[in-house]
């Protein structure tokens, strides 16, 4: 989940219920930039580079749950139709599976220490068929997730 000095990003996956809408979405030729690789494009240019690019992850929350994370590969600025330079964070394609933490709602995107950051499920749980959203939502608030 990173080396030391490694920092990670957390933010709200908008418009996406499942770990598998947020991939569905990223197959799309509009989540990726023009080496085929999925974004996520941002106003804010994240100032702590070095030890986001040391190894750390965009963690993503569902529905007040943290579910996935996925490496940061670079950051591009971008500019859009109207003008304005974004940052694009350049992400893995592959989604990591973490244990379901709850996570209240914030805007933006924040940083997310490696602490901080929900443990990657153990290897063979990743594929498992996810449990309901409402019982993941209850194991976690009791702190079993």
């Amino acid at each position: 989940m990173g080396k030391p000095g490694t920092t990670h990003l957390i933010k709200l996956c908008v418009g996406a219920e499942t770990v598998e809408d947020l991939l569905d979405w990223q197959r799309d030729p509009r989540a990726k930039g023009q080496d085929g690789l999925p974004r996520c494009v941002t106003r804010m240019w994240p100032k702590r580079v070095d030890e986001l690019l040391a190894g750390g992850s965009l963690y993503w929350v569902f529905k007040g749950l943290v579910l996935c994370r996925q490496r940061v590969l670079r950051l591009d600025e971008v500019t859009g139709a109207d003008g304005i330079a974004r940052c694009a964070i350049v992400l893995d394609r592959e989604a990591v599976r973490v244990a379901a933490t709850p996570k209240r709602p914030f805007q933006g995107w924040r940083y997310l220490t490696p602490e901080d950051a929900p443990r990657d499920l153990p290897k063979g749980r990743e594929s498992e068929e996810p449990l309901p959203q409402s019982l993941q939502n209850a194991l976690a608030e009791i702190g079993v997730l």
